[in-house]
């Protein structure tokens, strides 16, 4: 057998050692590891194959980290553990200050070779999955959003529990449908969303739950309401008319929004959403009484945002174009989230509520408008 003939060169090579007065060769011994879909027994299986000490920093890597959320987290993560410590990863080319801000490779979630090499060459031990194609994108391509976000997140499932990981997948309002509880939505209630990115998040609950209960996967799940950045563009999410209102406030002072104007949303400024995916991966497993948990900021309208803004730019005009896919999704939304076992169970706290996010997010793009212009 292949094994044994490598056991007995080795073996030969020691012996070698010794005879020729050579430093002994040390020959490391570590238990052989499976994936699930490697795994054809009915047994039980525990993938804890790899693990690290808690006096070492994780090594990190961040899919779809290109998108809104995972520049933000790699700096973040960069800061608390170390640059090199932290691997962006995305099938598109990323822009210079990216690419030279720290280890960034290409890495396509739907080639599970190539992942699984990322994973073991880099010696990986936790994986933030953030690959995924959002609400309004996803229904425009269903095949591909099927693809990306369930066959790309088997990939991610089976390698994480192959190598023992700790893996973070984001989820969503949009896990929600229109017979969920919508003023507040608790953490566990009635979901049946109507989006193909709603259906593929509460996949991604349960089969992360799933592999923690058969296969030990330390897997970890936020719901992330609708997220506001100001140095991301929107990414086609139903709720990015509350990232555009600013671009459109400063650069022309008129906004078209798609959604009506009382249509609440649970909404959070993305330093917020970054802190507390990293709080909720450092929480010791031991605290969490779930593996899903809702998270929540503010809640409000887009007329009760656009009324804010005006208070610093009172010249801002307000018209309403409601697109009918974007309205249907969400009005199947949560109009506001129940974050209690958060805040009870890891002691979430959020920082930014409607006036200070409105009032960063003028400085932000204001300081980055005025910029562009001297230059």
């Amino acid at each position: 057998m292949p094994v044994l003939r490598v056991l007995s060169r080795v073996a030969k090579q020691t012996l070698l050692a010794h005879e020729c007065g050579c430093q002994p060769l040390a020959v490391a011994v570590r238990n052989i590891s499976f994936s699930p879909r490697q795994v054809t027994s009915g047994s039980d299986a525990s993938f804890h194959s790899v693990s690290f000490s808690e006096t070492d920093h994780p090594k990190v890597l961040i899919t779809g980290g290109l998108g809104q959320l995972g520049v933000g987290l790699a700096k973040i993560l960069r800061r608390r553990f170390g640059k090199n410590n932290v691997i962006l990863s995305d099938i598109r080319k990323p822009p210079s200050n990216v690419f030279h801000s720290g280890p960034f490779i290409y890495a396509d979630i739907l080639d599970y070779k190539n992942l699984r090499e990322i994973v073991v060459n880099n010696r990986i031990t936790w994986l933030v999955h953030y690959s995924a194609l959002l609400s309004a994108v996803g229904e425009a391509n269903v095949p591909l959003a099927r693809a990306v976000n369930i066959t790309g997140l088997h990939n991610v499932l089976d390698i994480a529990a192959e190598h023992g990981l700790r893996l973070f997948v984001p989820s969503t309002i949009g896990a929600f449908g229109p017979t969920s509880p919508r003023n507040p939505t608790p953490d566990l209630c009635i979901q049946r969303p109507r989006t193909i990115y709603g259906v593929s998040k509460v996949h991604a609950e349960l089969m992360g739950e799933y592999y923690h209960h058969r296969y030990g996967l330390d897997f970890r799940c936020l719901r992330y309401p609708g997220i506001i950045s100001a140095d991301s563009q929107p990414g086609g999410g139903t709720t990015d008319y509350a990232v555009q209102i600013f671009h459109d406030a400063i650069k022309t002072g008129r906004f078209e929004c798609n959604l009506k104007p009382d249509t609440r949303l649970p909404m959070m400024y993305i330093d917020d959403c970054l802190r507390a995916t990293l709080e909720v991966m450092e929480t010791p497993a031991e605290l969490l009484t779930m593996r899903t948990y809702n998270i929540n900021a503010m809640s409000f309208t887009p007329d009760e945002l656009a009324q804010e803004v005006q208070k610093q730019l009172p010249d801002l005009h307000v018209e309403y174009n409601i697109d009918s896919v974007r309205q249907a999704i969400a009005d199947s939304w949560p109009m506001n989230f129940d974050d209690s076992n958060a805040r009870n169970d890891w002691g979430w706290k959020h920082d930014y509520d409607l006036p200070e996010l409105c009032q960063t997010m003028l400085n932000f793009i204001g300081a980055e408008t005025r910029m562009a212009q001297a230059n």
